[in-house]
């Protein structure tokens, strides 16, 4: 590398000591190289477990900054602008409190940045560790758990997701996300997603994103996470929050994104109709109309609030990312 890169780790948590433990012990095994400035920054998001004596148990033996901050407005999004807020470095890393990073993750995140100076985010291969084996209803929904991988050479991407998102502070800035979000994300236990997307989305719009397989973490899956009602739940927040999404980026009118959401809705029923079919017929064990339709379901929940809208705020949402950026100074 040829400069000296900065890299903020941010861990937004809820009630999540257990895993959160696993997550920074898995930081403390990183090999970095000296010419690679980078500290944790865990945002704590009114956690009543041990979230608090974790972080402190284990400031004393890293070798680098471990900070904890607080931040009462409930929510994945609110925490996540409380971290880029309180941080300073060039670039940050929004990491789950449930996934470790490879040894060198951080090592091979500083060289892409470094060797990609168009490049305002990036993400890398997700790989699933599950607690206990998972039970058949989940085979085929590995994505539902953010699982990634694209190959193990680096591909330009028009979007990223959030386990493991790196993104450039100044782009950060430029996008206008900071100082305003339009979609919520994931608030305590609601399973709803989608802000990590709109950064993404909002990022490809003035900067480069890639994926890079050289940083590789795994996202630990929980056994109460594999029930039928958990994935049901989360396919639903997916369906809702894919809607809305697309909603951002349109450029028509209401009505004319309403016969749109429409007819994305007939094709994402169509699709989870022969997954049924499919499963019937090959006499797959552990699918349920819940989760094979949940998507869509959530799709068509999410055209329904929209319509319950007002004028202004469906105005608000409907392409909102496509306005002019504002610029956005970082304050510490």
């Amino acid at each position: 590398m040829q400069s000296r890169t900065s890299l903020d780790i941010l861990i937004c948590t809820y009630n999540n000591a257990r895993l959160l433990e696993r997550t920074l012990e898995a930081l403390l095994k990183q090999r970095v190289s000296p010419s690679v400035d980078w500290g944790i920054l865990v945002v704590d998001n009114n956690c009543t477990d041990e979230t608090a004596a974790v972080v402190e148990r284990l400031r004393p033996v890293f070798g680098v900054d471990l900070r904890r901050v607080s931040e009462p407005r409930q929510g994945l999004t609110p925490a996540r602008v409380r971290g880029v807020v309180d941080s300073h470095r060039d670039w940050v890393a929004f990491v789950d409190d449930d996934c470790l990073l490879a040894e060198d993750w951080i090592d091979q995140a500083a060289i892409f940045a470094s060797d990609h100076h168009g490049c305002g985010a990036f993400s890398g291969k997700v790989i699933l560790d599950w607690e206990e084996d998972p039970p058949a209803h989940t085979t085929g929904y590995g994505w539902a758990y953010a699982e990634t991988d694209l190959g193990e050479r680096p591909l330009r991407r028009d979007w990223l997701a959030g386990a493991g998102m790196v993104l450039r502070r100044t782009t950060l800035e430029q996008s206008g996300w900071i100082d305003r979000q339009f979609l919520d994300d994931r608030i305590g236990k609601r399973l709803i997603s989608g802000g990590d997307v709109e950064i993404g989305l909002r990022i490809a719009r003035i900067a480069e994103v890639w994926y890079n397989p050289a940083c590789r973490l795994r996202h630990l899956i929980p056994a109460h996470r594999t029930s039928r009602p958990y994935l049901r739940r989360m396919i639903f927040g997916l369906g809702a929050s894919g809607h809305n999404t697309g909603a951002l980026t349109w450029t028509g009118t209401y009505p004319a994104w309403l016969l749109h959401s429409a007819g994305q809705s007939g094709q994402l029923l169509w699709q989870g109709v022969r997954r049924l079919a499919a499963d019937q017929y090959r006499r797959r064990p552990g699918r349920d109309i819940g989760i094979a339709l949940g998507f869509v379901l959530g799709w068509w929940w999410a055209m329904w609030q929209m319509l319950l809208m007002s004028r202004s705020s469906r105005r608000r949402l409907l392409g909102g990312i496509l306005a002019t950026p504002p610029s956005s100074p970082i304050r510490g």
